[in-house]
């Protein structure tokens, strides 16, 4: 069921938007060097690596590192990405790997493939049997800021509650923190 829920708002968001990611892939294109798309290796379900796309907000070189572990995210990010990340636009093409199945809407974020210490720590709660979203439990209660044990502790209390109306509470709490703005990294 939550498959077939994600495919089919995958899609239906992918055509509702299809105007907004074309003006933002033209921007990124125009305001700086290299790629529009930058594809980032993260952990899925099971723990298996797969790439998932954003929009690039970062300049090239970056090192490929969480924002926060970053001496000075603000001095690595093209003229656009602190709009980007500050709105969530950057995440947009994640739609693709809802659609092609790699994430969800709804599920602990994707750990990058360095983030070790998290992956483990899913890993020995079980949390690594989820497929990952696009926003999560943990998302919605502190997102960059929490510390890598609360932040698992979220996602196994989303894993023991999951269901389509949590998801869709989930959802909701996404929206009202996008719109403020709410713990969204520069």
């Amino acid at each position: 069921m939550k498959r077939l829920f994600d495919l089919f708002f995958g899609i239906c968001a992918a055509v509702v938007l299809a105007l907004p990611l074309l003006l933002v892939a033209i921007l990124v294109r125009f305001t700086s060097k290299g790629p529009i798309l930058y594809w980032s290796r993260r952990v899925g379900r099971g723990n298996a690596i797969f790439e998932m796309p954003k929009f690039r907000s970062m300049r090239l070189g970056t090192p490929a590192v969480a924002t926060h572990l970053l001496c000075d995210p603000n001095a690595y990010l093209t003229p656009i990405g602190s709009f980007l990340r500050k709105s969530s636009l950057d995440e947009l093409p994640q739609l693709w790997s809802i659609v092609k199945g790699d994430m969800s809407f709804v599920g602990p974020r994707p750990a990058l493939f360095n983030q070790d210490d998290l992956v483990a720590l899913r890993t020995q709660y079980g949390v690594h049997d989820l497929v990952p979203g696009l926003t999560g439990w943990a998302q919605v209660n502190g997102r960059d800021e929490l510390p890598i044990p609360e932040k698992v502790a979220l996602d196994a209390e989303y894993m023991d509650r999951q269901s389509i109306l949590f998801d869709i509470h989930i959802l909701w709490l996404t929206f009202i923190k996008v719109m403020r703005r709410d713990g969204v990294s520069h």
